[in-house]
């Protein structure tokens, strides 16, 4: 079994910054792709950002410039830094990640999500 757990979440105001974590734990061989979706309140889940094993990163339009995501491939850890944060950023943050398990399945897998609020 696989665990996805985010923290960092919280209250800021509109220019503020903040850093989220998520870490994978379990049974897992090897993580690869990971990713930051963000689901607004009444809209749909959309992409932020995401990274391969290797470090390369992609980011949406809206956070270009703005956002950083990393990783430390040795704790199966991503983060994602949030700068000049706006009040469009609002939303519940989830992490994902696809894993190659010990019982050799490649399967995605979520985390429960944390809410960030940027106050205008």
């Amino acid at each position: 079994q696989v665990q996805l757990v985010e923290s960092g979440g919280g209250l800021v105001q509109s220019g503020g910054s903040l850093r989220l974590s998520c870490t994978a734990s379990g049974s897992i061989i090897t993580v690869y792709d990971m990713g930051w979706y963000r689901q607004p309140p009444g809209k749909q889940r959309e992409l932020v950002a995401t990274i391969t094993n290797g470090g390369r990163t992609n980011y949406t339009d809206s956070t270009k410039g703005r956002f950083t995501m990393s990783r430390d491939n040795a704790k199966n850890t991503v983060h994602l830094e949030m700068n000049n944060l706006k009040p469009d950023d609002t939303a519940v943050y989830y992490c994902s990640a696809w894993v190659l398990g010990q019982d050799y399945f490649y399967t995605d897998h979520w985390g429960q999500g944390t809410q960030v609020t940027v106050s205008s």
